[in-house]
């Protein structure tokens, strides 16, 4: 653990995931190993389309997210239970793995992420 404080911008990611004109996620990862990350999803946004291939084509997304949704409404759906969920504009939420999602309207959803440190099994 770390005793300085660290600052970080996403114009300067570690990594990103560039899904073109549909949008894209800016990841951060920290010094003790969190991860932050802003993601843009344009209109017409959905995960099967713009995400999955990036991540080698699962059958849901594998990540658990906790984070806040700046615009837009993003609708998530549980995929085994069918289960769709709105995440609207001022939302702070926690979604488990096994979803996909899409952009609902036509406004662009903005959303920050966070992740713990990875452990290793």
């Amino acid at each position: 653990m770390t005793t300085e404080i660290e600052v970080r911008r996403f114009d300067a990611p570690d990594d990103r995931l560039d899904m073109k004109k549909s949008g894209g996620i800016s990841i951060l990862k920290t010094c003790n190993g969190n991860a932050g990350m802003h993601a843009i999803f344009e209109p017409g946004w959905t995960w099967e389309k713009d995400e999955k291939p990036l991540l080698g084509s699962p059958d849901t997304c594998p990540m658990h997210h906790t984070g806040y949704c700046m615009s837009g409404n993003l609708v998530v759906r549980m995929v085994e239970a069918d289960v769709e969920t709105r995440i609207a504009t001022g939302d702070f939420f926690e979604i488990p793995p096994g979803h996909d999602a899409y952009v609902d309207g036509d406004e662009r959803v903005e959303l920050i992420l966070f992740s713990p440190p990875e452990h290793s099994h």
